[in-house]
């Protein structure tokens, strides 16, 4: 699920940047604060804490919030601003497409957005499945159904474990051995 976030962050501007480039420098040190980390719903808003993480795609919107103010002994301004943020809550059973990123043994890498999932051998389709490595490539051996990287295909979400710190952490599990899902191709028809 997608939605738009409100939020206020403090950055640290450097000495260096003050003047015609500080509201770029402070826009620029708030979004590599916030674009791609893992964030937290309010608890008032979700019960459970692991349907309350979401990931912050990108800065929408950006604006300065009041003047900044300098610490003693530090010569940089620390500055509030207030950003929309375009965020993404994957859900368990929500169906997702995405791109082939990588094959390996034990099944296949798709990148969804900022994030990747992996899709089991197991979850690939209902055939037994022969996996090239060296060419990066899956094929069905009764269906002839081949995967590689670059297909798009869409799958649904059947485990999810987002990381409190990283993305690199966090864990997708998907599937395409349901109705409606698998390779785009295949779903228009299209070969095999």
């Amino acid at each position: 699920m997608y939605f738009i976030l409100e939020t206020e962050e403090t950055v640290r501007v450097p000495p260096e940047k003050l003047g015609k480039e500080y509201e770029e420098t402070a826009k620029s040190i708030a979004t590599e604060k916030v674009e791609g980390k893992i964030g937290v719903l309010d608890r008032q808003l979700v019960r459970d804490v692991n349907d309350r993480k979401y990931v912050n795609l990108m800065v929408l919107d950006f604006k300065l919030n009041g003047e900044g103010y300098v610490v003693h002994g530090d010569g940089g301004v620390y500055q509030s601003v207030a950003m929309k943020i375009l965020a993404y809550q994957p859900t368990i059973q929500e169906v997702v497409e995405g791109e082939i990123i990588d094959i390996k043994k034990f099944g296949a890498f798709v990148k969804i957005g900022p994030i990747e999932g992996l899709l089991h051998v197991s979850q690939v389709m209902d055939d037994r499945i022969e996996v090239d490595e060296e060419n990066r490539k899956m094929l069905g051996k009764e269906s002839k159904r081949d995967l590689k990287i670059g297909d798009h295909v869409r799958t649904r979400i059947v485990a999810l474990s987002l990381s409190d710190s990283s993305l690199a952490e966090s864990k997708i599990g998907l599937t395409m051995r349901q109705n409606f899902l698998g390779k785009i191709q295949w779903l228009k028809g299209e070969g095999k």
